[in-house]
Protein backbone atom coordinates (compact mmCIF):
# COMPACT_ATOMS: atom_id res chain seq x y z
CA UNK A 1 0.00 0.00 0.00
CA UNK A 2 1.39 3.36 -1.03
CA UNK A 3 1.21 6.12 1.59
CA UNK A 4 0.94 9.70 0.43
CA UNK A 5 3.95 11.67 1.64
CA UNK A 6 1.75 14.74 2.13
CA UNK A 7 -0.44 12.79 4.53
CA UNK A 8 2.63 11.73 6.53
CA UNK A 9 3.88 15.30 6.69
CA UNK A 10 0.48 16.58 7.78
CA UNK A 11 0.24 13.94 10.50
CA UNK A 12 3.72 14.76 11.78
CA UNK A 13 2.86 18.46 11.82
CA UNK A 14 -0.29 17.75 13.83
CA UNK A 15 1.66 15.68 16.35
CA UNK A 16 4.27 18.38 16.67
CA UNK A 17 1.57 20.99 17.25
CA UNK A 18 -0.07 18.83 19.89
CA UNK A 19 3.24 18.40 21.71
CA UNK A 20 4.00 22.10 21.51
CA UNK A 21 0.61 23.02 22.90
CA UNK A 22 1.15 20.59 25.76
CA UNK A 23 4.43 22.26 26.64
CA UNK A 24 2.88 25.72 26.44
CA UNK A 25 0.07 24.67 28.77
CA UNK A 26 2.66 23.91 31.46
CA UNK A 27 2.84 26.98 33.70
CA UNK A 28 6.12 28.85 33.83
CA UNK A 29 6.55 30.24 37.36
CA UNK A 30 8.98 32.95 38.45
CA UNK A 31 9.47 32.98 42.23
CA UNK A 32 11.11 36.00 43.82
CA UNK A 33 12.36 33.97 46.79
CA UNK A 34 13.20 30.27 47.28
CA UNK A 35 10.44 29.72 49.85
CA UNK A 36 7.86 30.56 47.21
CA UNK A 37 9.58 28.40 44.62
CA UNK A 38 9.30 25.57 47.16
CA UNK A 39 5.63 26.33 47.83
CA UNK A 40 4.91 26.43 44.10
CA UNK A 41 6.55 23.03 43.74
CA UNK A 42 4.17 21.63 46.36
CA UNK A 43 1.09 23.09 44.66
CA UNK A 44 2.08 22.81 41.00
CA UNK A 45 4.61 19.95 40.76
CA UNK A 46 4.44 19.87 36.96
CA UNK A 47 5.19 23.56 36.49
CA UNK A 48 8.51 25.01 35.39
CA UNK A 49 9.71 26.92 38.45
CA UNK A 50 12.59 29.38 38.71
CA UNK A 51 13.76 31.18 41.85
CA UNK A 52 15.27 34.63 41.34
CA UNK A 53 17.21 34.47 44.61
CA UNK A 54 18.73 31.96 47.01
CA UNK A 55 18.73 31.76 50.80
CA UNK A 56 22.28 33.13 50.67
CA UNK A 57 21.12 36.40 49.07
CA UNK A 58 19.51 39.46 50.61
CA UNK A 59 16.05 39.55 48.99
CA UNK A 60 15.91 43.32 49.53
CA UNK A 61 18.82 43.85 47.16
CA UNK A 62 18.82 42.06 43.82
CA UNK A 63 20.32 43.15 40.52
CA UNK A 64 18.01 43.11 37.51
CA UNK A 65 20.41 40.90 35.55
CA UNK A 66 19.72 39.93 31.93
CA UNK A 67 19.19 36.31 33.02
CA UNK A 68 16.43 37.39 35.44
CA UNK A 69 14.84 39.59 32.81
CA UNK A 70 14.77 36.64 30.40
CA UNK A 71 13.17 34.37 33.00
CA UNK A 72 10.50 36.93 33.84
CA UNK A 73 9.80 37.45 30.15
CA UNK A 74 8.84 33.76 29.96
CA UNK A 75 6.74 33.71 33.14
CA UNK A 76 3.02 33.04 33.32
CA UNK A 77 3.06 33.68 37.06
CA UNK A 78 5.36 35.65 39.36
CA UNK A 79 5.15 34.80 43.08
CA UNK A 80 6.73 37.26 45.52
CA UNK A 81 6.61 38.02 49.24
CA UNK A 82 5.28 41.52 48.69
CA UNK A 83 4.94 44.16 51.43
CA UNK A 84 7.54 46.07 49.40
CA UNK A 85 10.28 43.51 50.02
CA UNK A 86 11.10 43.51 46.30
CA UNK A 87 10.31 47.17 45.65
CA UNK A 88 13.95 47.95 44.82
CA UNK A 89 14.19 45.49 41.93
CA UNK A 90 10.91 43.87 40.88
CA UNK A 91 9.51 46.93 39.04
CA UNK A 92 12.69 47.09 36.95
CA UNK A 93 12.33 43.42 36.00
CA UNK A 94 8.70 43.93 35.10
CA UNK A 95 9.52 46.90 32.91
CA UNK A 96 12.50 45.36 31.12
CA UNK A 97 10.85 41.99 30.56
CA UNK A 98 7.86 43.61 28.80
CA UNK A 99 5.68 40.76 30.06
CA UNK A 100 2.15 42.07 30.58
CA UNK A 101 1.13 38.80 32.28
CA UNK A 102 3.08 39.56 35.47
CA UNK A 103 2.41 43.27 35.91
CA UNK A 104 -0.90 43.00 37.73
CA UNK A 105 -2.21 40.87 40.58
CA UNK A 106 -5.42 40.58 38.58
CA UNK A 107 -3.41 38.50 36.12
CA UNK A 108 -0.15 36.62 36.81
CA UNK A 109 1.35 38.56 39.72
CA UNK A 110 0.93 37.17 43.25
CA UNK A 111 2.04 38.87 46.49
CA UNK A 112 1.93 36.55 49.51
CA UNK A 113 1.63 39.42 51.99
CA UNK A 114 -1.66 40.54 50.46
CA UNK A 115 -3.34 37.33 51.63
CA UNK A 116 -2.47 37.44 55.34
CA UNK A 117 -2.40 39.90 58.22
CA UNK A 118 1.21 41.06 58.37
CA UNK A 119 2.97 41.92 61.60
CA UNK A 120 4.36 45.39 62.35
CA UNK A 121 2.34 47.46 59.90
CA UNK A 122 3.09 51.18 60.09
CA UNK A 123 0.71 54.05 59.47
CA UNK A 124 3.51 56.12 57.92
CA UNK A 125 7.25 55.85 57.29
CA UNK A 126 10.10 58.22 56.45
CA UNK A 127 13.76 57.78 55.55
CA UNK A 128 14.91 58.51 59.10
CA UNK A 129 13.39 55.18 60.19
CA UNK A 130 15.70 53.12 57.97
CA UNK A 131 14.60 50.25 55.72
CA UNK A 132 11.16 49.66 57.19
CA UNK A 133 8.04 48.32 55.50
CA UNK A 134 4.82 50.26 55.96
CA UNK A 135 2.81 47.24 54.78
CA UNK A 136 4.29 45.06 57.50
CA UNK A 137 7.11 42.59 57.92
CA UNK A 138 7.46 40.66 54.63
CA UNK A 139 9.29 37.60 56.01
CA UNK A 140 6.01 35.81 56.67
CA UNK A 141 7.06 32.33 55.51
CA UNK A 142 8.23 31.53 59.04
CA UNK A 143 4.68 31.46 60.37
CA UNK A 144 3.29 28.09 59.25
CA UNK A 145 -0.33 29.10 59.78
CA UNK A 146 0.03 32.21 57.67
CA UNK A 147 1.92 30.24 55.04
CA UNK A 148 -1.00 27.83 54.79
CA UNK A 149 -3.27 30.81 54.08
CA UNK A 150 -0.86 31.85 51.34
CA UNK A 151 -0.92 28.33 49.90
CA UNK A 152 -4.72 28.40 49.71
CA UNK A 153 -4.71 31.77 47.94
CA UNK A 154 -1.93 30.69 45.59
CA UNK A 155 -3.89 27.58 44.61
CA UNK A 156 -6.80 29.83 43.62
CA UNK A 157 -4.43 31.86 41.46
CA UNK A 158 -3.10 28.70 39.78
CA UNK A 159 -6.63 27.61 38.92
CA UNK A 160 -7.38 31.08 37.59
CA UNK A 161 -4.41 30.88 35.22
CA UNK A 162 -4.83 27.21 34.29
CA UNK A 163 -8.50 26.24 34.83
CA UNK A 164 -8.17 23.00 32.87
CA UNK A 165 -5.90 21.65 35.63
CA UNK A 166 -8.18 22.59 38.53
CA UNK A 167 -8.57 18.99 39.68
CA UNK A 168 -4.80 18.53 39.93
CA UNK A 169 -4.31 21.81 41.79
CA UNK A 170 -7.11 21.02 44.23
CA UNK A 171 -5.59 17.60 44.93
CA UNK A 172 -2.11 19.07 45.43
CA UNK A 173 -3.44 21.69 47.86
CA UNK A 174 -5.38 19.06 49.84
CA UNK A 175 -2.29 16.87 50.09
CA UNK A 176 -0.02 19.73 51.12
CA UNK A 177 -2.53 21.07 53.64
CA UNK A 178 -2.94 17.69 55.31
CA UNK A 179 0.82 17.11 55.61
CA UNK A 180 1.46 20.71 56.68
CA UNK A 181 -1.14 20.69 59.46
CA UNK A 182 0.26 17.44 60.85
CA UNK A 183 3.73 18.99 60.75
CA UNK A 184 2.56 22.17 62.52
CA UNK A 185 1.30 20.13 65.46
CA UNK A 186 4.62 18.28 65.63
CA UNK A 187 6.67 21.49 65.39
CA UNK A 188 4.64 23.21 68.10
CA UNK A 189 5.26 20.33 70.47
CA UNK A 190 8.94 20.19 69.54
CA UNK A 191 9.43 23.94 69.97
CA UNK A 192 7.60 24.18 73.33
CA UNK A 193 10.87 24.49 75.35
CA UNK A 194 11.73 27.64 73.36
CA UNK A 195 8.75 29.64 74.61
CA UNK A 196 9.95 32.67 76.55
CA UNK A 197 13.56 32.40 75.38
CA UNK A 198 15.25 35.70 74.52
CA UNK A 199 17.68 36.41 71.72
CA UNK A 200 19.49 39.22 69.98
CA UNK A 201 19.08 39.00 66.22
CA UNK A 202 20.03 40.73 62.99
CA UNK A 203 17.16 42.69 61.40
CA UNK A 204 13.59 41.43 61.91
CA UNK A 205 14.15 38.44 59.63
CA UNK A 206 12.71 35.91 62.09
CA UNK A 207 9.93 38.09 63.50
CA UNK A 208 7.19 35.67 62.48
CA UNK A 209 9.11 32.64 63.75
CA UNK A 210 9.71 34.18 67.17
CA UNK A 211 6.10 35.36 67.36
CA UNK A 212 4.78 31.90 66.50
CA UNK A 213 7.08 30.02 68.90
CA UNK A 214 6.76 32.57 71.70
CA UNK A 215 10.38 33.73 71.72
CA UNK A 216 11.42 37.35 72.24
CA UNK A 217 13.97 39.38 70.30
CA UNK A 218 15.30 41.84 72.88
CA UNK A 219 17.90 43.49 70.67
CA UNK A 220 18.69 44.11 67.01
CA UNK A 221 22.22 44.12 65.66
CA UNK A 222 21.11 46.91 63.31
CA UNK A 223 20.72 50.34 64.93
CA UNK A 224 17.99 50.90 62.32
CA UNK A 225 16.65 48.48 59.71
CA UNK A 226 19.11 48.28 56.83
CA UNK A 227 21.87 50.12 58.72
CA UNK A 228 25.02 48.03 59.48
CA UNK A 229 25.96 47.58 63.15
CA UNK A 230 28.13 50.34 64.62
CA UNK A 231 30.58 49.82 67.47
CA UNK A 232 28.58 52.09 69.76
CA UNK A 233 25.36 50.21 69.01
CA UNK A 234 27.03 46.84 69.59
CA UNK A 235 28.36 48.18 72.90
CA UNK A 236 24.80 48.98 73.97
CA UNK A 237 23.78 45.41 73.13
CA UNK A 238 26.74 44.20 75.17
CA UNK A 239 25.34 46.07 78.16
CA UNK A 240 21.90 44.56 77.53
CA UNK A 241 23.32 41.05 77.45
CA UNK A 242 24.78 41.50 80.95
CA UNK A 243 21.31 40.99 82.33
CA UNK A 244 21.97 37.29 81.74
CA UNK A 245 18.69 36.35 80.08
CA UNK A 246 19.81 36.24 76.43
CA UNK A 247 20.09 32.74 74.97
CA UNK A 248 22.02 33.52 71.79
CA UNK A 249 22.75 35.88 68.92
CA UNK A 250 20.88 34.95 65.74
CA UNK A 251 21.92 35.73 62.17
CA UNK A 252 20.19 34.75 58.92
CA UNK A 253 22.08 32.78 56.29
CA UNK A 254 22.60 35.79 53.98
CA UNK A 255 23.57 38.32 56.65
CA UNK A 256 27.02 39.61 57.58
CA UNK A 257 28.21 37.76 60.68
CA UNK A 258 30.98 40.14 61.75
CA UNK A 259 28.90 42.24 64.16
CA UNK A 260 27.40 39.12 65.69
CA UNK A 261 30.81 37.57 66.31
CA UNK A 262 32.15 40.83 67.75
CA UNK A 263 29.31 40.82 70.24
CA UNK A 264 29.53 37.09 70.87
CA UNK A 265 33.22 37.26 71.77
CA UNK A 266 32.55 39.99 74.33
CA UNK A 267 29.47 38.43 75.90
CA UNK A 268 30.26 34.70 75.64
CA UNK A 269 26.96 34.24 73.85
CA UNK A 270 26.76 31.65 71.07
CA UNK A 271 26.25 32.96 67.54
CA UNK A 272 23.87 30.86 65.47
CA UNK A 273 23.29 31.20 61.74
CA UNK A 274 19.78 30.08 60.77
CA UNK A 275 18.76 29.26 57.21
CA UNK A 276 16.60 32.12 55.97
CA UNK A 277 14.89 29.93 53.43
CA UNK A 278 15.01 26.64 51.58
CA UNK A 279 18.63 25.96 50.67
CA UNK A 280 20.01 28.05 53.54
CA UNK A 281 21.87 25.01 54.88
CA UNK A 282 22.33 21.38 53.89
CA UNK A 283 19.32 20.27 55.92
CA UNK A 284 16.80 22.69 54.39
CA UNK A 285 15.79 21.01 51.16
CA UNK A 286 12.11 21.99 51.22
CA UNK A 287 9.68 23.88 53.44
CA UNK A 288 9.21 20.97 55.84
CA UNK A 289 12.92 20.38 56.40
CA UNK A 290 13.50 24.15 56.68
CA UNK A 291 11.24 24.30 59.73
CA UNK A 292 12.76 21.17 61.25
CA UNK A 293 16.26 22.56 60.78
CA UNK A 294 15.52 25.97 62.29
CA UNK A 295 13.69 24.57 65.31
CA UNK A 296 16.42 21.97 65.84
CA UNK A 297 19.16 24.61 65.78
CA UNK A 298 17.30 26.79 68.27
CA UNK A 299 16.70 23.83 70.58
CA UNK A 300 20.40 22.99 70.55
CA UNK A 301 21.08 26.54 71.81
CA UNK A 302 18.53 26.24 74.60
CA UNK A 303 20.28 23.11 75.83
CA UNK A 304 23.72 24.71 76.11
Amino acid sequence: MRINSKVIKASCAALALTFTCGVQAQLNIFACEPEYAALAKELAPDAKIYSATTAMQDPHQVQARPSLIAKMRQADLAICAGADLEVGWLPMLQMKSSNAKVRSTEQGLFFAAEHIDTLDRLASVDRSMGDVHAKGNPHLHFDPNRLLQVAQALSVKLVQLDPDSKEQYDAALADFSQRWQVAIAEWQQLAAPLKGKKVIAYHSSFRYLFNWIGMEQVGDLEPKPGIPPSTSHLASLQSRSQEGDVMAIIVASYQDERGAHWLGERTNLPVQVLPMSVGGNDDSEDLFSLYRSVIGLLLSLSQQ
